[in-house]
């Protein structure tokens, strides 16, 4: 059975278009394989543990080859209760507004808290970092207010947004990374065609996937 772990990174609601067209997508995935399993994180509301000393502590334990014992065992086995439900998935929908050239803070959070050594990635000091997560898929729907692919950079902004999220993916494993835009959403002369466009964009990714 496929599961889909959708993530919403905008805290708009329904006013967001990262998230309808996110919707769009999951709607048109569901008639095609009306068996799949989705687990929604709206990071907006999501309770979210902070990385702090004690976190990074177990981690570098991790780095060296330390068991983890007392203190270090309780933090990290909270660290690996959210990173294991980003592991259960099969596929990852990922609503994601621009926010000042880079990804929105909640969703580096979320990151910061499950990109963790033999999690997500295991690093060879030979031959660096690899991903420890096998045969995933993503879909990025992407925002931005006045960024757009045709649009001279970096007057109108510098895509740390997706060069991110692909850089993260890659390094945790997922290779297989397909992307819907919406760009830009403000400085662009027909705002409801070009959403209209990037919604059947999403419906067609759908059907294929």
């Amino acid at each position: 059975m496929d599961k889909v772990l959708y993530i919403k990174a905008s805290p708009r609601g329904s006013a967001s278009k990262s998230n309808a067209i996110a919707d769009a997508y999951l709607a048109a995935l569901r008639e095609r394989k009306p068996d799949i399993v989705v687990d929604t994180i709206d990071l907006s509301t999501e309770v979210l543990p902070e990385f702090d000393g004690d976190k990074v502590a177990a981690k570098l334990a991790i780095l060296t080859g330390q068991t983890h014992q007392g203190r270090d065992k309780t933090v990290w086995d909270e660290v690996a209760a959210i990173a294991d439900r980003f592991i259960a998935a099969d596929r990852y929908l990922l609503a994601v507004p621009m926010w000042n050239n880079g990804i929105p803070y909640r969703l580096k959070h979320y990151i910061d808290v499950i990109h963790q050594p033999g999690m997500l990635w295991g690093l060879d000091p030979k031959t660096g970092y690899f991903g420890l997560l096998k045969n995933k898929k993503a879909v990025l729907t992407l925002t931005s207010g006045a960024f757009g692919p045709s649009m001279p950079s970096p007057a109108f902004g510098i895509d740390h947004h997706s060069t991110y999220l692909r850089d993260w993916l890659n390094q945790a494993g997922v290779t297989d990374i397909e992307e819907i835009r919406f760009q830009p959403t403000l400085l662009n002369a027909d705002p409801e065609g070009a959403f209209a466009a990037a919604v059947a964009d999403a419906v067609r990714l759908a059907g294929r996937d």
